[in-house]
């Protein structure tokens, strides 16, 4: 299966596309306890809390593949002008979205 182009930009060179609609893909992961533990440390001596760190990156690529599989739900060929926004929820758990708008090539 080839990978759908996701790009930040508007226009994708070379190509006209018609707009399909937003599409998003959302994740919400806990933090853990040892996480939290090494993270109450780090705050005392400074430094990247790795733990958080790697929770962030997984929840990106899953927040990314679930727009992708929604984009191609809608038909498209592509995922233009994605972004990622993320919060916390709670004090233990962070959510992360990845938007963008799916198009379709017109041949």
């Amino acid at each position: 299966m080839m990978k759908m182009l996701i790009t930040t930009t508007e226009k994708i060179p070379g190509q006209e596309y018609e707009v399909l609609g937003e599409v998003f893909g959302v994740t919400t992961q806990s933090r853990n306890v040892v996480s939290d533990f090494g993270a109450g440390l780090k705050n005392l001596v400074g430094g990247e809390i790795k733990g958080y760190t790697k929770m962030l990156q997984v929840s990106r690529e899953k927040a990314l593949q679930r727009m992708e599989e929604e984009a191609a739900a809608k038909g498209a060929d592509a995922v233009v002008m994605m972004r990622f926004d993320s919060g916390s929820i709670s004090g233990d758990m962070q959510s992360v979205v990845a938007y963008g708008t799916a198009v379709k090539f017109i041949k």
